[in-house]
């Protein structure tokens, strides 16, 4: 149900319902901070794997590679060492391109949110002029 119908249906108090629309668009404010910060993070992870392929990519396959578990360096062969660096790059670019959509989605809510509570401000100022016309 859109929210002025939401609003107009229950007949809430109008102080109420600004309170209530501020609090909403302060949360749609907040989730996209979060998703940016984790979105840079991806990148950091991005940039330090496609380093890592390029060295991979430098490597001939008498080269022995070594992968640390835990405390401990294992030795791995190099087209296995290749095939997962280009695995967590397919990885970190679809969670990238997830955070992008998200974005956009919390962008266009917001934009919508804004509106729809730059409206009811001023139906609540014209229904305060009135009110105070009658007086």
């Amino acid at each position: 149900m859109p929210l002025k119908q939401r609003i107009y249906k229950g007949q809430q108090d109008p102080s109420s319902v600004q309170r209530g629309q501020k609090g909403e668009m302060s949360l749609y404010l907040k989730t996209p901070n979060k998703s940016m910060s984790a979105r840079q993070k991806l990148e950091t992870q991005l940039t330090e794997n496609n380093i890592v392929k390029e060295e991979l990519d430098l490597l001939e396959s008498a080269n022995i590679v070594y992968k640390l578990i835990g405390p401990v360096l294992v030795k791995q062969d190099l087209d296995e060492a290749k095939a997962t660096v280009t695995k967590r790059l397919e990885y970190i670019n679809g969670e990238i391109q997830r955070y992008e959509t998200l974005l956009k989605e919390m962008e266009k809510k917001s934009d919508q949110h804004r509106e729809v509570l730059s409206s009811l401000q001023q139906e609540f100022q014209k229904a305060q002029g009135m009110a105070v016309g009658k007086v």
